[in-house]
């Protein structure tokens, strides 16, 4: 398995471009997955990625009109497939959020009915169409049960599994293996969890409160989900994920690495 960079752990933290790519460097990471274009032309990302030997092996991009009652998102998807050709990246994903206004099925059925639209746009320009396991007990997917709903409307959907959210919702390697067949991206991320409420914690779907930790120093089961997945044959890429502040993100990327190649 390979490891990622994920840039929006660093563009959080309002790092810039330069340095996504000098830090996935440093840590010797496999590939790149630019969440959003953060600004910029995609062809200057692809070309960077590429003067760094780093393959772009995802775009990941938010329609952030999906919850305007507009039909303005459909011109974001097409927009960030374009940008996703031009990144050269195989597969696409889109982050699903989460709507506290309305029922999860409802918010999910609303989800499904926009992908259908989505998923022959990603179609014509020969890229894999994901979501991803999102948390928040408000999430339209959290849960193996929650993707086969939509997959079953839209047969090439594919997931993008976050073992952090995924435990959110159920645990973590059974989800996993129940929806092996159609993982072609990843990302991992952990948890502080307990079951009451606290100051910098937020309930999810099991009904826990979690905050963000760096991985492998949380509760969720890092290495199980990691020896599941190279037993199941996976040998694609794991995007490193951190939400945290009390670490800046350059240092929390390599502290990361480490841990998961030492597995």
């Amino acid at each position: 398995m390979k490891l990622s960079m994920m840039t929006y752990t660093m563009g959080r933290q309002k790092f810039g471009v330069e340095d996504f790519i000098k830090t996935a460097v440093d840590c010797k990471l496999n590939g790149i997955d630019w969440v959003t274009t953060h600004g910029r032309d995609a062809a200057d990302l692809k070309k960077m990625s590429d003067d760094a030997g780093l393959p772009v092996v995802c775009h990941t991009f938010i329609l952030s009109k999906m919850l305007s009652g507009t039909r303005e998102w459909l011109d974001e998807a097409k927009k960030s497939i374009a940008d996703a050709v031009t990144l050269g990246a195989p597969v696409v994903m889109i982050p699903t959020m989460s709507n506290d206004k309305i029922p999860r099925n409802e918010f999910r059925a609303q989800w499904i009915k926009a992908l259908i639209e989505v998923a022959p746009l990603a179609d014509d320009a020969g890229i894999v169409l994901t979501v991803e396991n999102f948390p928040g007990k408000h999430s339209a997917f959290v849960t193996a049960a929650d993707f086969f709903e939509a997959k079953k409307e839209i047969p090439q959907l594919r997931l993008t599994f976050d073992n952090g959210n995924a435990a959110s919702g159920e645990d973590a390697v059974e989800s996993f293996k129940k929806c092996r067949e159609y993982v072609v991206h990843a990302h991992f991320k952990d948890w502080y969890i307990q079951t009451e409420p606290a100051e910098g914690y937020r309930q999810m779907l099991d009904g826990s409160y979690y905050r963000p930790a760096l991985i492998g120093e949380g509760d969720v089961n890092t290495v199980g989900c990691w020896k599941a997945m190279k037993q199941a044959g996976y040998n694609g890429y794991i995007n490193i994920e951190y939400e945290g502040d009390e670490i800046s993100a350059d240092k929390a990327i390599a502290r990361a690495a480490a841990f998961l190649r030492n597995i």
